[in-house]
């Protein structure tokens, strides 16, 4: 069954703070976005145990600490000004005459 998918307004490399969970106020870069499943992976967030197999004689198998994914709704984009903040979008038209999108903060209006 094929599902809809959103549009993200979160990208990869963005600086977004948990707003929801068990790492509620953690900040961290998001590492992933897996689109099919709404969801991103975020340095340092919801990290868990997973047991590793032995790859080859020099690998070492065992249990690692691995950061899981974690839903897009619960992340908010950190602005440098203002902290937490919702994404809007503004629409630019450049001396050529071509029309841009960009990232702007809701709070001040800051470009992300």
């Amino acid at each position: 069954m094929a599902q809809a998918i959103h549009k993200f307004k979160l990208k990869k490399e963005d600086i977004v703070q948990v707003i929801a969970g068990k790492d509620k106020g953690k900040r961290g870069r998001i590492l992933k976005i897996l689109r099919d499943k709404d969801r991103i992976v975020v340095e340092g967030i919801n990290i868990v145990k997973k047991a590793r197999k032995r790859r080859n004689q020099q690998d070492r198998g065992g249990i690692v600490e691995i950061e899981a994914a974690i839903h897009s709704s619960n992340a908010m984009i950190v602005c440098k000004k203002c902290g937490p903040a919702r994404i809007g979008y503004k629409l630019e038209q450049d001396p050529e005459g071509k029309t841009g999108k960009t990232r702007i903060c809701k709070k001040c209006g800051e470009v992300l």
